[in-house]
């Protein structure tokens, strides 16, 4: 009886830690959802040297995959390298893509972004930095979110995905390359 009654403990607490580890952050725009344009500060593309341009419009309708982070860690820098060579080998399907570090502080921001891009060898995808935490207008960034990956084609969105802190690991890292599939078929 004893037993019985430590594993019915031992399972409710399990039950209960495990609830609040899986829970989600919804962050970013919902599946089906339209892209509107925002400005970014080009760090490491085309329009590195100039004004703030609009990679959404500069992209129109082809296939995108955009990462906001508060922060560029270890993590997003995988990340970002993995989407890099998915973005390379889908040219012919004019697959397009940039990461937009979201910062109170550009200019420290865009030196961080400098070197993960030389370190990590980033050729595809633009490193930009966005002014602020919270995100561009309407695209419902999460605070909570320490980063949100948005695919979108044709200007709408198919995938969106927010993590909290931690998450974004080797596992989430791989899910998301393969959820790029969304945006190519």
């Amino acid at each position: 009886m004893k037993k019985s009654l430590m594993a019915c403990v031992a399972l409710v607490v399990a039950s209960v830690g495990l609830a609040g580890a899986a829970e989600k952050v919804q962050s970013g725009l919902e599946k089906g959802a339209k892209v509107p344009a925002f400005y970014v500060k080009d760090v490491t593309g085309p329009n590195k040297d100039g004004d703030e341009l609009c990679y959404r419009c500069r992209y129109g309708n082809q296939p995108v995959v955009t990462i906001f982070a508060k922060e560029m860690t270890d993590e997003v820098a995988a990340l970002t390298k993995e989407l890099d060579a998915v973005v390379a080998k889908n040219r012919d399907q004019k697959m397009a893509g940039f990461v937009v570090v979201l910062a109170s502080d550009q200019a420290k921001a865009a030196t961080t972004l400098e070197k993960v891009a030389k370190d990590k060898k980033i050729e595809q995808l633009p490193l930009t930095t966005f002014k602020g935490t919270a995100g561009p207008k309407g695209y419902k960034i999460n605070d909570k979110a320490d980063v949100t990956v948005m695919m979108w084609v044709e200007g709408t969105v198919k995938v969106s995905e927010g993590f909290n802190k931690g998450e974004l690991n080797t596992a989430a890292i791989s899910k998301i390359v393969g959820e790029t599939k969304q945006i190519l078929e």
